[in-house]
């Protein structure tokens, strides 16, 4: 069984930081089928990023008493940073899905990793390698195709500029999220960089809940608990994974969550696959696996 698994391995080998990323992708995945049945159901947006946040949190707290590790960490500006840029990424995110077509909210979600690309270039001195480069690129190919935004088969552009705006804003915000997690996770846990994003999260979204929430039914509570315990997971994987892995190069392995999406979309929602959904998730897997050859190199040469 042994020799089975190292030849596994050795034809297809993954660092521990790709696999904590892949893992983070299936988790979000599963929390985003989650968060689309609830706005079915009528629960506002800034409620489920509110419960899910208190959920998150409740963990983190458990989670540090138990390994006996401050709350308070060591960095703050950075975990301030994070817990800011992170919680208006995902309310611009949330906001564009709201007033664009989600195919074309969800193609310019996915513009962040060239952000992070350039502001990991330019704040932590990471090489623009031309491998990461071309996994960007194709990855972004295929979020077009799985997306198919109406824009593509029209020639024509029919988004209003203000919320165009709004989700560039937002990955932009997503980018700087993610490098400022690489480079708080030097000094700070995991848990406790998680814990200041849940905790902004709350002072943020509070008042928008405080005059609109309403009180969620017993079906809707499970679906916001299954919120809350895939954000932790996924959050503790992405910032393990962000923390091993160069910035450019693991936000390229995060499109695989795309590729997860759509899967959901067809076995959870009922959404049909077509031809270009399929083809544009194959170009995803294929950036997903440059990205992780890329990094299992980097890996091995440390």
């Amino acid at each position: 069984m042994t020799q089975q698994l190292e030849a596994t391995q050795s034809w297809f080998p993954i660092s521990p930081g790709a696999k904590s990323l892949i893992l983070s992708c299936l988790a979000f995945s599963l929390m985003t089928a989650c968060v689309k049945q609830l706005s079915i159901s009528g629960i506002p947006t800034q409620e489920t990023i509110l419960i899910r946040a208190l959920i998150s949190l409740i963990l983190c707290g458990v989670t540090l008493r138990r390994l006996g590790i401050s709350p308070w960490g060591n960095n703050r500006f950075l975990l301030l940073l994070r817990g800011g840029t992170g919680i208006l990424a995902l309310f611009c995110f949330f906001e564009s899905i709201a007033n664009l077509p989600l195919a074309a909210a969800t193609v310019l979600r996915y513009t962040y990793p060239t952000f992070t690309a350039l502001t990991a270039w330019l704040w932590l001195g990471e090489p623009l390698k031309k491998s990461i480069m071309a996994a960007i690129s194709l990855g972004w190919l295929g979020i077009t195709l799985v997306a198919r935004p109406d824009w593509l088969s029209s020639g024509a552009s029919s988004l209003t500029p203000w919320p165009v705006a709004i989700a560039v804003f937002g990955a932009f915000m997503a980018a700087v999220s993610f490098v400022t997690v690489r480079k708080a996770s030097k000094n700070d846990h995991k848990v406790v960089i998680v814990l200041y994003f849940q905790a902004i999260s709350i002072l943020f979204m509070l008042p928008f809940v405080i005059r609109d929430g309403i009180w969620p039914e017993p079906t809707q509570w499970l679906l916001l608990v299954c919120v809350g315990g895939l954000t932790q997971l996924g959050q503790i994987w992405l910032t393990e994974g962000l923390g091993s892995i160069p910035a450019a190069r693991a936000t390229a392995i995060n499109y695989v969550q795309v590729l997860f999406s759509a899967v959901w979309a067809y076995l959870l929602l009922g959404e049909q696959l077509n031809s270009g959904m399929i083809l544009g998730g194959l170009l995803v897997l294929g950036a997903t696996l440059i990205s992780v050859s890329a990094s299992d190199r980097n890996h091995q040469t440390k």
